[in-house]
C-alpha cells in the first residue's frame, strides 16, 4: 500500500514530462528548439519531435508563401513629376536560423518592418532613375524585376527569400492633380483648336475649288450657249436672205410688222412721225374713204 503511493506521483509526474517532452510540427511550419534562448535544433519535417522539458522550448514559424502590404510610397523620377506608388512583396522564410538571430523575438512583424525598409529604399532607387512615362507604361514589369533582384540580397540577411514584387498604384500626388488636368485639359483644347484651324482651311480649300469649279462651268455653258446662238442666228439670216431674195414684198412687209410689234408697245406708244412717212405704209387703208 505504501508502495503504491509512492509509485503513483512519480508515475504522474513521468506522464507529464513525457507529454510535456512531446511536440508536433505542422507541414506548414518549421520549428526551432531553443535552450537558454540559444538554437539546439531545427525541425521542417512534419511530424512528432522531441524535446527537454522545462529547459527547451519550441517557436515555429510559418513555412508558406507570405505577402506584405508596401504603404503609399512618395517617389520622384528622373524628370521630376512627383507619383505615389503602392506595392506589395510576396516572400518566405527559408533559413529560420538566420531568421530568429535576425529579428530575435520579434518575429514576424518585426521582419516586415525592416522588409518594408528593404522595399520603400529599392523602389525609390530603381523608379529614381527611369522617366514617369516608364513606369506608367508597359515597361513597368521590368521595373518591378529589377526591384525585386535589388531586395533578393539585402532581404536574405534576414533569412527572407523575395519571390515577387508588384506595383498595385501609381498616381499622381492630390496637390498635382488638379494641375495636370488642367495642363490635360489645355492640350486637349489646343489639339481641337489645331484640328478646327486644319478643317476651316479644308474647307476654304474645297470652297474655292467649287468656286472656280462652277466659274469654269459657267464660262464653258455661255460659250457653247453663244456658239449655238450665233449658229441660230446665221441659219436664221440665212433662211431671211433667202426668203428676202424669193419674195422682197413679203419680207418687207414682215420687217414692217415687226417694227409696228416692237414700236407700238404699252407705254411706248407716242411717235412724232410725219403723217405720209413710209413708216405707216401698211397701215394705210387701200379702201378710199367715203
Amino acid at each position: 500500500m505504501r508502495k503504491t503511493t509512492y509509485l503513483l506521483p512519480v508515475l504522474v509526474l513521468v506522464v507529464i514530462g513525457a507529454l510535456s517532452s512531446l511536440f508536433i510540427v505542422d507541414e506548414r511550419e518549421k520549428a526551432l528548439v531553443l535552450q537558454f534562448g540559444r538554437v539546439v535544433s531545427v525541425k521542417e519535417d512534419p511530424g512528432l519531435a522531441f524535446k527537454i522539458p522545462l529547459i527547451q522550448e519550441v517557436v515555429t514559424y510559418d513555412d508558406r508563401i507570405l505577402s506584405r502590404e508596401v504603404g503609399p510610397l512618395e517617389i520622384t523620377p528622373s524628370d521630376d513629376r512627383r507619383l505615389i506608388v503602392d506595392a506589395f512583396a510576396r516572400y518566405r522564410i527559408v533559413n529560420v536560423v538566420q531568421f530568429r538571430q535576425a529579428v530575435g523575438t520579434g518575429g514576424i512583424q518585426q521582419a516586415e518592418q525592416r522588409l518594408d525598409n528593404i522595399l520603400r529604399s529599392q523602389t525609390r532607387a530603381v523608379l529614381g532613375q527611369v522617366t514617369s512615362n516608364d513606369i506608367l507604361s508597359s515597361d513597368r514589369a521590368i521595373l518591378m524585376l529589377r526591384i525585386r533582384n535589388a531586395a533578393i540580397t539585402e532581404a536574405n540577411a534576414l533569412g527572407l527569400e523575395v519571390i515577387d514584387v508588384r506595383l498595385k498604384r501609381t498616381d499622381l500626388p492630390q496637390a498635382n492633380l488638379e494641375a495636370t488636368f488642367s495642363r490635360m485639359r489645355a492640350e486637349r483644347e489646343r489639339e481641337a483648336a489645331d484640328e478646327i484651324a486644319r478643317g476651316e482651311e479644308a474647307a476654304q480649300r474645297l470652297r474655292a475649288l467649287a468656286d472656280r469649279t462652277v466659274v469654269e462651268l459657267e464660262s464653258d455653258a455661255n460659250r457653247q450657249s453663244e456658239i449655238i446662238r450665233g449658229e441660230a442666228d446665221a441659219k436664221r439670216n440665212a433662211i431671211f436672205a433667202e426668203a428676202f431674195g424669193e419674195d422682197p414684198e413679203f419680207f418687207e412687209f414682215y420687217r414692217s410688222l415687226a417694227a409696228y410689234r416692237g414700236s407700238l408697245l404699252e407705254g411706248n406708244s407716242t411717235m412724232v412721225l410725219s403723217p405720209d412717212s413710209d413708216f405707216f405704209n401698211y397701215l394705210k387703208s387701200s379702201t378710199p374713204d367715203k
